[in-house]
């Protein structure tokens, strides 16, 4: 059966890319309060109808939101603290006690850890004394076909000094069933925990989900194409993964040297068995995808290529040079997509080496593929990511989380580049070109903008997200409270507007 291409296109509108941890709060991250609510009004004041995040997952080591522990469960951070106060569940007197970091601007890990978890269990406890109600008892249910994993993994972590689970004993590691059965007793207190913040997680964003549908505005979400080696995922269905039994890999997923690294870069996620996936039937990922689009409306795919042409590196490898490519499953995994997405859109991540296979795919698939400003003026005169290139079918975005803001990008380090982007863009500054640069993706023929939040308040390269080739110090920009003004909100809808991107009525 061939795929057919030209998915209906979206209409013009604009969006804000805002991780939920970047949001404004005393807990020492964002999370699914008083100030998610409030961004969504800015968003309605503002003339924009997407908010754009990062995946939700829960994070471990290095805090990246693209290793999660689990591909479908809530990062327990984003249970709001307050929620949890007016629930009755934990006192203020009791939620002032914890400290969680001093600085509003910056996501304290350290101290993260250290009190959120503690902060979770005080709430467990209230939860238990109780009792157990139907609600709880039925989110178990419908979520069971991944909650039951998760919640036994996170509890073996814990009973297992947090190590990785090809470090524990073998015949859980192994998932024996007489393990399986005789640790899930002895840790049914622990599970039963970590049933109970997820629990709270989704009800918290199924209120989020609620005011966004009130108010108009789509939530894109983000789906790390890669399961961490470290998570529930592999653990439970490494069948399903280019592993052995007692889950060493035997190649791991990266990208190869290029221009910018004469290594590559390897990325060490167990790499998909794509002939065991078929067989099945593409059912994990349909499971994931179907999950996914009861949580947004719409799903960004990151590093789509690898679905045409996946770069393969020895598990043995200390660089990602020894790597070669691999044919993905191309056609069949799309027609698994879109048999799991529902009303669900899908936006393919296409950025990095431009191969053919990719580019018929994606033509194939309907999906629009990526454009990025911050891209467009270090390569020749026909640079993709120039607006005036851009086609209908595409999501132009002035940066995404792995790129430096506008204001750090451009400036004395890159004296031609921002010669070229100032001509370009008109404008009269290195300062002037993130604000020029809004202006320029919104005028574009491209569907979609999405703009980073730290564009447009024309933050330096204090306020990135990400370094790509640092282990630490990363995915801790926090906004501070009142700094999305009504000024701005009025500005970007008076622009929105101009451009014909406002959100059509009704």
């Amino acid at each position: 059966m061939e795929l057919q291409s030209g998915e209906p296109s979206a209409p013009r509108c604009a969006g804000v890319l805002l991780p939920v941890g970047s949001l404004p709060s005393r807990g020492g991250i964002g999370s699914l309060g008083a100030a998610a609510f409030e961004f969504l009004d800015f968003l309605k004041a503002a003339g924009q109808a997407c908010w754009q995040v990062l995946p939700l997952g829960p994070t471990g080591y290095g805090d990246s939101p693209y290793q999660p522990f689990s591909v479908f469960a809530g990062n327990p951070y984003f249970v709001d603290p307050e929620t949890l106060v007016r629930g009755g569940l934990i006192s203020q007197r009791g939620l002032s006690a914890f400290d969680f970091g001093d600085d509003p601007g910056r996501v304290d890990y350290a101290k993260l850890w250290e009190s959120r978890y503690a902060l979770l269990h005080s709430a467990f406890a209230a939860f238990q004394s109780g009792g157990e109600t139907e609600e709880f008892a039925r989110f178990c249910r419908d979520n069971a076909f991944w909650l039951r994993d998760y919640s036994l993994f996170m509890a073996l972590k814990g009973f297992f000094g947090n190590r990785e689970w090809r470090l524990w004993p073998r015949s859980i590691r192994r998932r024996e069933p007489g393990a399986v059965a005789e640790y899930s007793e002895k840790l049914k207190t622990e599970t039963d925990f970590w049933n109970f913040v997820q629990f709270q997680f989704f009800r918290q964003w199924r209120e989020i989900r609620r005011r966004a549908g009130e108010l108009g505005i789509r939530i894109i979400g983000d789906m790390p194409i890669y399961a961490a080696l470290d998570s529930a995922d592999v653990w439970a269905d490494r069948e399903l993964f280019q592993m052995d039994g007692d889950g060493n890999p035997s190649a791991v997923a990266g990208v190869p040297p290029d221009f910018f690294s004469e290594t590559g870069q390897l990325w060490g996620n167990p790499l998909y068995d794509w002939d065991a996936m078929e067989q099945t039937g593409f059912g994990w990922w349909k499971k994931r995808v179907a999950f996914a689009a009861r949580l947004f409306d719409a799903v960004r795919i990151d590093h789509f290529i690898g679905f045409a042409r996946y770069f393969s590196v020895p598990a043995e490898a200390e660089t990602a040079a020894s790597g070669t490519y691999r044919d993905g499953p191309g056609e069949k995994i799309i027609r698994a997509v879109d048999s799991a997405r529902g009303d669900c859109r899908i936006i393919a991540e296409d950025l990095g080496v431009s191969l053919p296979q990719v580019k018929e795919l994606l033509k194939k698939s309907g999906y629009p593929g990526m454009r990025v400003l911050e891209f467009a003026f270090d390569g020749p005169p026909e640079n993709e990511h120039l607006p005036h290139l851009y086609g209908h079918n595409v999501v132009a975005y002035s940066g995404t989380h792995d790129n430096d803001t506008l204001a750090g990008y451009f400036g004395p380090k890159r004296r031609e580049e921002t010669r070229r982007a100032m001509e370009y863009l008109g404008a009269a500054s290195p300062a002037d070109i993130p604000r020029a640069a809004v202006c320029r993706l919104y005028e574009s023929a491209a569907d979609t903008v999405i703009v980073q939040a730290q564009d447009l308040l024309g933050l330096g390269s204090a306020a990135r997200m990400n370094f790509p080739s640092r282990a630490d110090g990363n995915w801790c920009w926090r906004l501070f409270p009142g700094q999305l003004t009504p000024d701005l909100a009025e500005s970007l809808a008076g622009l929105a507007r101009r451009c014909g991107r406002l959100p059509k009525m009704g």
